[in-house]
């Protein structure tokens, strides 16, 4: 009875670790979603610096999601769909209106269509990831992810704020350009990489080492530019990336076909 007793409180207490388990990744994404709501209050008081920077630390829990998930191995269907829900309101809903209210309010109805045109498509970039997440290249992402668009956002609004101060002509222009690339970005099929696949071993984690100092280093001597350097460099990084591909196995046919003459020898 006793040995009965002891494994039933032990199974017991395996269950509870295991829910407890399943709970912390949850709550990083609980504090994501408080972020976008909080950027879209934000939003609407016209606090734009603010609901900027709630975007950019939903970004943060979002990654601690992840990483937590899998290193917990407690990653869950459930917590699939409720990490796609949040990420539609602070990465969709949340940047859409931010694009809105700060630079497309005076546009009409054609504002509202491009703003719409970003939600829409975020949100259809999150249902062909969850509906793909079993056989896609784990070291690749098909697309701009929707949190990659939305530091794009993010990160242009505080560059502006600090550095840039757009006029009131040349603002719109500028976010119309920006925000009709990442929504065609989010939903098109260019590979972006996801940086699972690097290896820290042997000598390459001091280099990987190096180059995220260098790295951090320049976002804390210059914040406001580096981090739209950063997350604009991403978004271009994919379609670079594609037309290197395109242009580089098209110029090696092109020498291959040519072949150099031999020196032909000659006698007297």
């Amino acid at each position: 009875m006793k040995t009965a007793g002891f494994k039933n409180s032990f199974g017991k207490e395996g269950k509870r670790r295991k829910a407890a388990m399943h709970l912390i990744p949850n709550l990083f994404t609980t504090g994501n979603l408080f972020c976008g709501v909080y950027a879209i209050l934000s939003v609407f008081n016209a606090n734009y610096l603010e609901a900027a920077i709630a975007i950019l630390v939903a970004m943060i829990f979002d990654v601690l999601d992840g990483k937590s998930a899998r290193l917990t191995n407690s990653t869950s269907q459930f917590g699939l769909e409720y990490d796609s829900l949040s990420d539609v309101v602070s990465f969709g809903v949340a940047p859409g209106l931010l694009i809105y209210s700060w630079a497309l309010s005076g546009q009409g109805t054609f504002g509202v269509a491009v703003m719409f045109a970003y939600v829409a498509m975020g949100a259809v970039r999150l249902a062909r990831f969850n509906s793909t997440v079993a056989i896609a290249d784990g070291k690749y992402f098909t697309g701009l992810a929707i949190p990659a668009a939305a530091g794009v956002v993010a990160s242009l609004v505080v560059f502006d704020h600090y550095i840039l101060k757009m006029g009131l002509e040349s603002k719109p222009i500028v976010v119309l350009i920006m925000t009709l690339i990442l929504a065609f970005l989010m939903v098109s099929t260019i590979k972006y990489r996801s940086f699972k696949d690097l290896k820290f071993k042997g000598h390459r984690h001091i280099t990987y080492l190096v180059w995220g100092i260098l790295v951090l280093m320049m976002v804390a001597a210059l914040p406001a530019v580096m981090l739209f350097v950063v997350f604009a460099g991403y978004a271009l990084m994919g379609p670079v990336e594609k037309l290197y591909w395109l242009v580089a196995p098209s110029a090696g046919k092109k020498n291959v076909g040519k072949v150099d003459p031999s020196p032909v020898e000659t006698r007297s």
